[in-house]
């Protein structure tokens, strides 16, 4: 059910009489009448979990700094609910970034940003936990902390404010938000949120808390570590400030992956989410070893859950929520041992509930060797491959090993068994990439559009969606510069004059955010200030198009005298001392070192 301004039914009502009993400074008709989708802040949803607050030893509030329609679709959120809230020493609320007609109402009536389970501003819990899925995200946090009065900078904060936590992707460099969250979480999250609630019930100031804390695997406390700079603004030392604390942070990993949590009963929200559906990671890792690929490094190992595992979850969340579609989440779903018996048991245990099966995550091999049956009786969308680019000299050198013969091969039994539309994702800006190089995508996408013509005689619709290359912390690529905006638009020009099919649709993600993207990921302790300065003025929502200033940015960086070009489009020596160096993820400098400088044959 999707909730607009008005007319407001008399469901709707009743659960708007729910919010903000909790102070009174404000009736329902003086506020909701004005916002947009007002059952993203009620709270309430089936499945929410609200406990005893005066029962909680430890109180921890889980924020997502982003839309509740795209917060409510994050996994990692949904597991770390359920784990804290299963403890009877804990309770565990949520919190996401009102959109802006909501916070002007906010803080034009000094009502503090509060929790979506018992309505409490946010300052009252013990612990927030920020979910880092996107560094364009970074001015959310502030701006969240300082709708609920609590102090921006980690440094200005006393023992009676909350303990800020920061996990998840972006936390693999974290030194651009260190000023700001006292303690990140490097890796799986699933035992160690339970460790620190553990140690942070142990009595005593907020800088002991902070100490115990960075003694367990994982944990990254920045103000315990001392940075100095050269003269040419690389980083001269990278220290902690006493011999009890770790010069290096390893990645804490779920080893038993097969019984690790799963929420199947997740909450189910009154509105339609990014993805409303049951998303069931099925393994973690990667198999594969892309150079620009952060995720294929940081979640390593790789880990299954087995067939049986994965169709118990699937039948429990199914009873549970009453959804009507399961994805079977992975890096590369298709990698899994056992994929076409999952498949198959999916199927059978619901061909008679209306319930549909969605395998993203195909590589091309997936589609030959273990789905060409199984791909008529899975939900039919579009289908999916990421080539990165048409290039197979390219490709070889990223590491994508694909062959081109089996992409038409595989796209061709797709077209067989019903598949109309094909999404193809590619990268411009990639190192040692030519004009040629980059024409190659506009003919490969053609190619695969006529391929269908074999088949049916019409040409299929392809979408190509097209991004900047970032160079990722803990890649092979990590050294390498990332393309200037200027050069990256004279490709797209390139591309848009090489295409002349109108099946084929060409959708660029914008290059100045890459660009902001790619600072934050390369990033030193110092862009805290340029975070900072830009919030104040007005930076929010840096995801989202309509919010994002460019300009705005840019201007920042002037203000501050600091050049973004450093951190961007630089190229960088393997002697340096990068950022996030004392991060280990398992992977070897070397290693990386002797990819980075390999050139295709």
């Amino acid at each position: 059910m999707e909730f607009t301004n008005v007319p407001r039914s008399d469901l709707e009502t009743s659960l708007f009489l729910r919010v903000f009993w909790y102070n009174g400074a404000m009736n329902l008709e003086e506020i909701f009448p004005l916002v947009q989708r007002p059952a993203r802040y009620i709270g309430g949803e089936w499945n929410q979990i609200k406990k005893d607050w005066t029962a909680a030893r430890t109180k921890v509030l889980l924020a997502f700094p982003d839309l509740y329609d795209v917060g409510m679709s994050y996994l990692g959120l949904r597991i770390l609910y359920g784990i804290l809230n299963e403890r009877e020493d804990c309770l565990a609320e949520r919190v996401f970034t009102p959109w802006p007609d909501l916070e002007d109402l906010l803080r034009k009536n000094s009502i503090s940003l509060y929790s979506l389970e018992s309505r409490r501003p946010i300052k009252d819990f013990d612990i927030i936990g920020f979910s880092f899925a996107y560094e364009l995200n970074y001015t959310n946090v502030l701006n969240m902390l300082d709708m609920g009065g609590i102090p921006i900078r980690s440094s200005e904060r006393s023992d009676s404010d909350p303990l800020i936590i920061a996990g998840g992707p972006s936390c693999y460099n974290p030194e651009p938000m260190a000023d700001f969250i006292d303690v990140f979480v490097i890796g799986d999250g699933e035992e160690v949120i339970t460790e620190i609630v553990e140690r942070f019930q142990v009595p005593g100031s907020r800088k002991k808390i902070l100490r115990e804390l960075a003694k367990i695997p994982g944990i990254y406390v920045p103000s315990l570590y001392n940075v100095e700079y050269n003269d040419d603004r690389t980083i001269k030392s990278f220290l902690p400030i006493d011999p009890g604390v770790s010069p290096k942070i390893e990645k804490r990993v779920v080893k038993d992956f097969e019984n690790a949590y799963y929420p199947t009963a997740q909450i189910v929200p009154y509105i339609q989410t990014i993805h409303d559906r049951i998303a069931i990671e099925i393994l973690r890792g990667c198999k594969h070893a892309c150079k620009f690929c952060l995720s294929g490094a940081t979640y390593r190992p790789w880990r299954e859950r087995s067939k049986d595992k994965v169709i118990q979850l699937a039948k429990e969340s199914c009873e549970k929520t009453g959804y009507e579609e399961i994805s079977l989440l992975s890096l590369s779903t298709g990698d899994h041992s056992e994929i076409r018996e999952i498949v198959e048991g999916m199927n059978l245990a619901f061909k008679d509930k209306g319930v549909s099966i969605s395998v993203p995550s195909l590589r091309i091999q997936d589609i030959l060797s273990n789905l060409p049956i199984l791909l008529s009786q899975v939900k039919k969308p579009g289908l999916t491959f990421a080539p990165e680019s048409g290039s197979e000299c390219l490709r070889k050198f990223i590491n994508k090993n694909i062959e081109i013969e089996k992409l038409f091969k595989a796209v061709e039994e797709s077209f067989k068994a019903g598949w109309n539309r094909v999404k193809l994702y590619f990268m411009i800006g990639l190192p040692t990439e030519t004009d040629e190089d980059v024409l190659s995508i506009a003919r490969l996408a053609q190619d695969i559009s006529n391929s269908k013509r074999a088949v049916d005689g019409k040409a299929a619709y392809v979408s190509a969606s097209i991004n900047a290359f970032v160079p990722k912390p803990h890649t092979p690529f990590q050294w390498h510069p990332m393309d200037g905006v200027d050069s990256l638009k004279r490709k797209k020009d390139m591309l848009r004059k090489a295409v002349g099919s109108r099946k084929v649709e060409l959708d660029f993600n914008a290059f100045d955010r890459s660009y902001l993207e790619c600072a934050f990921s390369r990033g030193d302790r110092r862009l805290g200030e340029v975070i900072y300065e830009a919030w104040k003025s007005g930076a929010k929502f840096d995801s989202w198009k309509e919010y994002f200033n460019f300009d705005k940015w840019i201007e920042t960086f002037k203000k501050l005298d600091i050049d973004p070009a450093f951190y961007i489009t630089r190229q960088r020596n393997p002697e340096e001392i990068l950022p996030w160096d004392l991060i280990d993820t398992g992977i070897k400098k070397e290693a990386l070192v002797k990819l980075s400088q390999e050139r295709p044959i």
